[in-house]
């Protein structure tokens, strides 16, 4: 009877190790989820940061095309109200997708100055231009980290026996940051050279 009592006892504590453990390792990585999405924001930041300056360029330039302006500045705008929950899928869409319509209304905005040649010589145009294709990288990047943490947090999630903690303690798969809706074709360049 005593020896019964002595390895239930055991058991009870390695169980118990074996659990506190697991919830550690499941809180460290819901963490570095959560820090790769910051670094992921923070270089959105970096990008609308840089847009609002070449935005204050291209409006001191007279006579430009105000309507294509003011259409990334209405898609700047949208970006920055979305607010994320990384464990909520349908928010990181909208996010993603305000993301998508400020990058496709400034890729139309740097199209429509290349008529403009004094606004193409300004110097603050110049090194926007060579700053932004850092920032895009910077982001691609990031979106690429972060989803290798996902990918990590939620194969541990997903797995036996890390499964079963995870559901204990509320410890939920999370979204992946997806393509851009229609980026898996390739784009159609037409020069039209004549």
């Amino acid at each position: 009877m005593k020896k019964g009592w002595i390895i239930i006892v055991v058991l009870a504590i390695i169980l118990g190790i074996y659990g506190c453990n697991g919830y550690n390792g499941l809180v460290k990585q819901d963490q570095q989820v959560q820090q790769v999405w910051s670094n992921v924001e923070t270089n959105y930041q970096r990008r609308t940061d840089l847009y609002n300056s070449v935005i204050k360029t291209i409006e001191g330039s007279a006579n430009f095309e105000k309507s294509t302006l003011n259409d990334v500045i209405s898609a700047r705008s949208k970006a920055t109200s979305v607010t994320v929950d990384i464990n909520d899928p349908e928010s990181l869409a909208k996010y993603q997708a305000a993301q998508a319509q400020l990058q496709g209304a400034f890729s139309r905005l740097m199209a429509v100055s290349e008529a403009y040649p004094d606004l193409k010589t300004t110097k603050a145009f110049q090194d926007f231009q060579t700053q932004i294709e850092g920032t895009e990288n910077r982001i691609n990047v990031a979106r690429r980290d972060y989803n290798t943490a996902v990918n990590s947090y939620n194969l541990t999630v997903k797995t036996f026996p890390k499964n079963i903690l995870s559901g204990l303690f509320g410890f939920h798969a999370k979204a992946y940051y997806k393509a851009d809706a229609g980026s898996e074709k390739a784009p159609d360049i037409n020069f039209n050279i004549k």
